[in-house]
């Protein structure tokens, strides 16, 4: 843990941008955590958790498919997936952008944050496009 905590102080000290990026995952993460549980529906007996495009088998043949997209009804349970994914993303992915930058160097840590920020980004997309379905 040691490693980690100079690495985090090499990091604040001399790549800025890596640690800005690296604030703005776990903001936004924090936000998407906040808003994911505001939104959950504990009083609902059915609330949308999915949403699928490519259909479903009704058995084991293939010619047995039938299209099946679109919104997948479940428990509210099931919204508590976006919140483990902000609490990953935005501290687990950091720990790893952290030894990232130790084994590969800065620019690996950065593409890393970036594409963890991306992938929060758009789990906001899923997560307000389930809400207006409910």
């Amino acid at each position: 843990m040691n490693d980690f905590g100079r690495n985090f102080r090499e990091i604040y000290r001399d790549h800025k941008a890596l640690f800005g990026l690296m604030i703005v995952l776990a903001l936004v993460a924090i936000a998407l955590l906040i808003t994911s549980l505001i939104t959950l529906e504990p009083s609902s007996a059915v609330v949308k958790v999915g949403y699928g495009d490519i259909g479903s088998f009704a058995g084991e043949d293939l010619t047995e498919m039938r299209i099946a997209g679109g919104y997948r009804d479940g428990s509210w349970v099931d919204m508590l997936a976006f919140s483990m994914l902000a609490i990953i993303m935005g501290f687990i992915h950091n720990l790893i952008a952290i030894k990232l930058y130790k084994r590969r160097g800065e620019s690996a840590a950065r593409a890393f944050v970036v594409i963890s920020l991306f992938v929060v980004l758009g789990t906001f997309l899923v997560l307000f496009r389930l809400l207006g379905e409910g």
